[in-house]
């Protein structure tokens, strides 16, 4: 279970944000952090497969690096402030729609949905929605999906092919690059959960409709 400890190491990692410092407290990053974190993972991997049998059940290989890539950026603070975890049918690095879990001292964060896309695959998502707009909305605004997430994410190009123009008077989605649902819980609330792995599949059962859909453009 994600405790108390957990939330005191990301808080301390903030402001000592250096190799030293981790180096230093190595130990209490494996037992306090990335152990428990994995151990959620597993926990709620059966009942995911239960609504997605073909992700790959593996939450050490779900597991996205504390290291940050610093190379081109102008933060060189080297460790993120969060442990993330990608589970998909093709890991969590695939372009497949996957379910999200990212945990840091302040909120949970939990979805799923396409994050990364190439050209063509971004090309073919949009002619499924083109040819199955009404399906397509019904999923992100049904009921369950709008209490858990709002409204689906992801960044928009400011013009698209002709052949996609006319679809924006239905949804202006047709823009978007990503497809994503992702809701937020305070951190301090979660630890207080009985059952952590019940909590976060009231999400990822959420969002399932919009992988069926969305598995179809692969």
């Amino acid at each position: 279970m994600i405790t108390q400890n957990y939330i005191d190491f990301f808080k301390a990692l903030e402001q000592n944000n250096n190799k030293e410092w981790f180096d230093k407290h190595r130990k209490d990053y494996e037992d306090e952090v990335r152990k428990p974190f994995i151990q959620l993972v597993d926990s709620v991997i059966p009942g995911l497969m239960e609504i997605e049998p073909s992700i790959l059940p593996d939450a050490k290989k779900s597991l996205f690096r504390i290291n940050r890539d610093i190379r081109f950026s102008a933060d060189k603070t080297p460790y993120n402030l969060m442990m993330k975890s990608g589970l998909s049918p093709g890991g969590k690095k695939s372009e497949l729609p996957g379910f999200y879990l990212g945990i840091g001292a302040d909120y949970v964060h939990m979805g799923g949905g396409l994050y990364q896309l190439s050209k063509d695959a971004l090309r073919n998502v949009r002619l499924l929605i083109a040819s199955n707009t009404d399906e397509f909305l019904n999923i992100i605004t049904e009921k369950d999906f709008v209490s858990k997430f709002g409204q689906l994410q992801g960044d928009q190009n400011k013009r698209i092919e002709p052949d996609f123009q006319p679809v924006i008077e239905k949804t202006s989605y047709i823009l978007n690059k990503q497809f994503y649902a992702m809701a937020k819980v305070p951190t301090s609330d979660f630890i207080n959960e009985s059952n952590q792995a019940a909590r976060l599949m009231q999400y990822y059962k959420a969002v399932q409709p919009l992988h069926s859909f969305l598995t179809n453009a692969f």
